[in-house]
């Protein structure tokens, strides 16, 4: 008997451990992920990194506000919002007839 396109010889997958994919990167790891570039990003480019950590802080959390929430999810999204203030509150000053803050 000849297995044709897309079926197999077996009729299970070959490995049982995994179920899920891994062609992204879990929670947690999106977690730190972003408090790394929040963290960084108070430092340089914060404008940038800012955003990058409210996002993985966001993807992180799952997705949503409600229910259970991971720290490192919980502290990329905070740590990250008060970065990208900051940058946007230091390019207004910057951008202001006076050359800057003071």
């Amino acid at each position: 008997m000849m297995a044709g396109f897309g079926h197999g010889t077996r009729g299970y997958p070959r490995s049982r451990s995994r179920t899920w994919s891994r062609n992204r990167p879990d929670r947690a790891t999106l977690g730190i992920i972003g408090v790394i570039c929040a963290i960084a990003g108070f430092f340089v480019l914060g404008i940038i990194l800012g955003p990058v950590a409210v996002v993985c802080g966001w993807l992180g959390m799952g997705r949503t506000c409600a229910g259970s929430r991971p720290v490192p999810a919980l502290v990329a999204l905070v740590l990250g919002a008060i970065d990208t203030l900051l940058a946007v509150i230091w390019l207004a000053g910057a951008a202001a007839p006076g050359g800057g803050m003071f």
